[in-house]
């Protein structure tokens, strides 16, 4: 899992930060210059500007987020390595001019530094003060909301209400998580089964098993619908961790009255054949969904909104078939 290696090694590019500082000189002043929103981060208060013109979207989902609420960002970073602009089939919106395209977990400054923003957006990331220190002198930076405790823990709508808020775009941003909110509602409504029931979201990646934990965004999907992430796996959660990374030997912590699986750099027939996961209660009564489509899978991790009302829409009724009585 990647919870146990991420690191993020950028160093700081004072000269070029200093070049950036130089050419935002009164000489050159623009809309951008006004101070608008002041907002909430895990790193503190951000003032942002009134009408960025430069917005680059560096966190998970940013730069969909943006898109979103009718902004497009100059750079930003394809987390699931969709290709291209970094969209994802279920994005309904596309650039007018396509982004630079940054790195994910590794920063590199000098490219961020190099595109000149006025905004830099971060929102769902690994939390690093040092990697922000470093883009913070760069151009007012965005972190994951106040209160965010996990790595990657900004949730769809705490990201959609942000990224909205530093935009100048609430109403906007509003619509989008009360439409959202009503397809959750639609959905628990269809399926009352899933009330209370236990569910482990796993994962095999690179031969690791893995399972999530509470405030990771797949977690909480899931929890939104009504489940109860299986406390066996909640009990091994590390402060600042999104998931735990289980042996074959404990695989059997998997089992539970739903676990939804998906490969990360492997394909689905590696959980298919492996008999640690096949063995399973759960997969023996065919109570164990594998999201094997990458689409899918993707907009399921992707936890944007456009991402989650496509898992609502193709997921939840895997979800549901097996536990129908």
């Amino acid at each position: 899992m990647r919870t146990s290696r991420l690191a993020l090694l950028a160093p700081a590019i004072a000269a070029v930060a200093a070049l950036t500082m130089t050419a935002c000189s009164s000489s050159d002043s623009s809309d951008t210059d006004t101070e608008g929103a002041t907002v909430s981060t895990i790193f503190g208060d951000v003032t942002v500007p009134e009408n960025p013109q430069r917005v680059v979207a560096l966190g998970w989902s940013d730069a969909e987020t943006a898109l979103a609420l009718g902004v497009q960002p100059v750079g930003a970073s394809d987390w699931l390595a969709v290709g291209g602009d970094g969209l994802g089939p279920w994005v309904e919106e596309s650039y007018d001019t396509p982004p630079t395209i940054l790195g994910t977990y590794e920063v590199d400054i000098e490219s961020v530094a190099a595109l000149d923003p006025d905004l830099i957006l971060w929102t769902r990331s690994t939390n690093d003060q040092a990697t922000y220190d470093q883009l913070s002198e760069l151009a007012p930076t965005v972190g994951a909301p106040a209160g965010t405790e996990i790595a990657y823990g900004t949730t769809w709508d705490g990201q959609t209400e942000l990224v909205a808020e530093a935009l100048g775009k609430e109403a906007e941003g509003r619509t989008l998580i009360d439409e959202t909110n009503a397809a959750f509602d639609a959905a628990t409504a269809a399926n009352p089964e899933f009330d209370g029931k236990n569910v482990v979201v796993g994962t095999l990646y690179s031969g690791q098993l893995g399972a999530y934990v509470d405030g990771d965004t797949r977690v909480e999907f899931m929890k939104r619908l009504g489940f109860v992430n299986k406390p066996e796996i909640q009990a091994q959660a590390s402060d600042g961790k999104f998931a735990i990374d289980l042996s074959a030997e404990n695989a059997a912590q998997l089992d539970a009255d739903l676990t939804v699986m998906f490969p990360i750099g492997e394909t689905a027939d590696a959980i298919a054949n492996d008999p640690s996961i096949q063995g399973l209660p759960v997969a023996r009564d065919g109570r164990l969904v594998v999201l094997g489509d990458l689409d899918l899978s993707n907009a399921f991790s992707a936890a944007s909104v456009a991402g989650t009302r496509y898992a609502l829409e193709n997921a939840v009724p895997l979800f549901a078939a097996p536990l129908k009585g």
